[in-house]
């Protein structure tokens, strides 16, 4: 009978004593050892282990913690979801602060009790192989109903409310805001959350289709209806009959096709260009634009009766820079998924990312967000990205006018717990020690705060 694999663990420490002290603590682990940086980097290739303890003060430099740091920095690179427990002295509570900001699990001060530390490395392993479930659970693309919405901030999770609420329905929805704000997301989200979610999800881009063009791509056109037309061809609302039709930029919409669009949302009927015969079309309708309607209405460019007809319910998607704490996540998880697709291991963002990330105003919002993180992980060099990475500078000016004391108080500490709790990928215990809270006290503060993710 095999016995079961031994839980893998990597001690990375160059007293011998504490070597031999730590191999009788951990019985029940197969230990690997190393005393200084070359090896520990050596052992961590061959062996991949789960759990790492690492001694900031290594050869040749043990009096400080530049070895260490360098260490922990490579690990993270060659296997960014081991866990580093990091040792430290007394003294050095810096270095444990700095150290947890690059990537490490959590840290331990001597004088070493080996009971305690054997309780965080039996934690940091439990996480490890949860965290490996997820991963793989993840990587099954299961079906998720607000699949693309990724959002910490009150604003969008209040958007994601409306959503929840009106995607049963078959009303007919507007999203607006700006380019870049993720109207086809919601409207994906509307569409995955409805009975109609088995059914075609058919889009549509009238600005990006030729006006001449455009009759014909939404109604569909009878066989000789103009040259060309050598065939009977079903439009884009034919094909989504009995599911969802999305017309993006509705506000682009030719005058002349806005009189048959409003007869379809009226009677549900269309006509194919060339043709006369009225076909019923059962179909859900969102509608979106970054254009403003009312303004187009008094310029004559747009229909009201459409307006009101289209907007039966009206969703105001809010620009990224309106969404507290929203730049930093999506970051964060436009980072891990351009390190898988495109091979990468990058740890995380430097304080100057993540600097300038909170700064930066955004105008082309999360598209421009995605775009400027896949740009950083094609041209960065080191093992984190920098804001020079994401070609962008870091504004020092301070342009918060509020002297409401209190507001400008819950501001900033919302603003440092999503901050920490991003830096530390939502683990508490990891977040509360950077923030210098007790745990208990920060899960107070995130309810407050309506944090829990």
């Amino acid at each position: 009978m095999t016995k079961p694999a031994l839980k893998s663990l990597l001690v990375i420490e160059d007293d011998v004593g504490l070597q031999n002290q730590l191999r009788w603590s951990f019985e029940n682990y197969d230990i690997l050892v190393a005393g200084d940086r070359e090896t520990a980097l050596a052992e961590v290739k061959k062996h991949s282990p789960s759990v790492v303890t690492l001694d900031l003060g290594l050869p040749p430099d043990a009096a400080n913690a530049s070895e260490g740091f360098e260490t922990l920095g490579a690990i993270l690179s060659m296997a960014p979801h081991t866990k580093i427990i990091v040792v430290t002295g007394n003294d050095e509570r810096e270095n444990a602060v700095k150290a947890i900001g690059m990537g490490a699990y959590d840290f331990y001060q001597k004088p070493i009790d080996p009971e305690i530390l054997r309780l965080i490395v039996d934690r940091a392993y439990e996480l490890f192989h949860l965290e490996k479930e997820n991963r793989t659970l993840s990587q099954q693309h299961l079906p998720s109903p607000l699949g693309g919405v990724i959002t910490a901030s009150p604003q969008m999770l209040k958007v994601c409310r409306t959503v929840e609420k009106l995607a049963p329905t078959d009303v007919t929805t507007l999203l607006l805001g700006e380019s870049g704000t993720g109207k086809e997301v919601i409207a994906q989200a509307i569409y995955g959350l409805s009975p109609r979610a088995k059914k075609p999800f058919i889009a549509i881009n009238s600005a990006a289709i030729p006006e001449n063009l455009l009759e014909s791509e939404l109604f569909g056109y009878e066989k000789g209806a103009f040259t060309g037309a050598t065939k009977q061809t079903r439009g884009k609302i034919e094909y989504a009959n009995g599911g969802t039709f999305f017309l993006d930029e509705v506000g682009d919409l030719p005058l002349a096709l806005q009189a048959k669009m409003l007869r379809f949302l009226q009677e549900r009927v269309i006509e194919r260009v060339g043709g006369r015969e009225e076909i019923p079309v059962d179909v859900r309708v969102i509608c979106a634009t970054h254009r403003n309607l009312p303004e187009l209405i008094q310029q004559s460019a747009f229909r009201e009766d459409l307006y009101y007809r289209i907007s039966e319910i009206t969703i105001d998607i809010p620009a990224l820079r309106e969404r507290e704490g929203d730049a930093l996540l999506l970051a964060r998880v436009f980072l891990d998924r351009f390190n898988q697709q495109l091979k990468k291991n990058y740890k995380g963002y430097t304080a100057s990312a993540i600097t300038a990330i909170e700064n930066h105003t955004w105008p082309g919002n999360v598209r421009e967000l995605e775009n400027k993180v896949k740009r950083a992980v094609i041209m960065a060099e080191g093992q984190q990205i920098t804001a020079e990475d994401l070609d962008l500078v870091i504004n020092e000016n301070i342009d918060d006018v509020s002297v409401d004391l209190r507001q400008v108080r819950e501001i900033a500490e919302r603003q440092a717990i999503q901050r920490a709790l991003t830096l530390c990928k939502d683990n508490v215990s990891q977040a509360a020690e950077l923030l210098g809270v007790s745990r208990p006290t920060l899960y107070d503060l995130m309810t407050r705060y309506g944090l829990k993710r």
